[in-house]
């Protein structure tokens, strides 16, 4: 594990105010008809702005700056020509490189009108997020955040995404430690002053299993339930936990 400096911890705070106002742009451009092409190209015109730049696009061969994952699709959904429909939910996950400093942050929005259990869907998988955050204590394991993602979720009978996990991010897009969102028999390491960790529940509306499509990158659920998709970048402190890609008040979007 790569521990972060204060100073270091500021330039990813940095980063991630960048991501946090360019997540927050990109909600409110989605509605019915806008493609993820569009998304894409929003997406990097804003970091250009902020002389910044998308952390995925070329890693892994990534070809986008965010990854648009829509409905049925989990993570890594490449932007395409597809236009959003009303009813939809898309996934946004972007990373930001920030002058070598990177932040990593997802939503889930709805497109036009949703359905009601998909609403709380969306809801209980960001509330996830939120008691995973409140369990990161200095001093406490990875393992506090997993149970209390998974207590959570598994009380409204929800599918948890088993194979792709939370993760160390700061120096690079993926760091260790992993941070999944279940108990598992893995690594379970302290959480020490000067960890950075990028916190990420999936949630499926069905069961559990997920599948990756011929791109090599989306990752789908196999029963073709809608998927939610919440992160945020944290950092552990001496005296707690610094949630680093909140939007600022001071950069609210009107």
């Amino acid at each position: 594990m790569k521990l972060k400096n204060p100073k270091q911890i500021e330039s990813i705070r940095e980063s991630g105010a960048i991501l946090a106002r360019t997540l927050e742009q990109l909600r409110q451009l989605v509605e019915p008809g806008i493609t993820l092409l569009d998304i894409d190209a929003e997406c990097r015109r804003i970091l250009r702005g902020y002389h910044a730049r998308p952390a995925f696009l070329g890693y892994m061969d990534y070809p986008a700056a965010i990854c648009t994952s829509v409905n049925e699709a989990v993570i890594h959904g490449i932007p395409d020509k597809r236009k959003l429909r009303n009813g939809d939910v898309v996934g946004l996950d972007c990373g930001v490189d920030f002058e070598g400093f990177i932040s990593d942050s997802a939503i889930t929005v709805p497109v036009g009108t949703i359905r009601p259990e998909i609403q709380k869907l969306l809801q209980v998988t960001e509330e996830a997020l939120e008691l995973g955050i409140a369990a990161a204590r200095p001093g406490g394991r990875i393992h506090d955040i997993s149970r209390a993602v998974y207590r959570h979720v598994s009380r409204h009978n929800y599918g948890v995404v088993r194979p792709y996990s939370g993760h160390g991010v700061g120096f690079a897009v993926h760091e260790e430690p992993q941070v999944p969102n279940y108990v598992s028999s893995g690594p379970n390491p302290r959480l020490k002053p000067g960890l950075v960790i990028a916190v990420e529940p999936m949630v499926n509306l069905g069961g559990d299993d997920i599948d990756v499509c011929d791109d090599d990158w989306t990752v789908v659920t196999v029963d073709g339930s809608i998927s939610a998709h919440f992160e945020h970048t944290i950092a552990i402190r001496e005296d707690g936990v610094d949630v680093l890609t909140r939007l600022p008040e001071a950069m609210e979007v009107s």
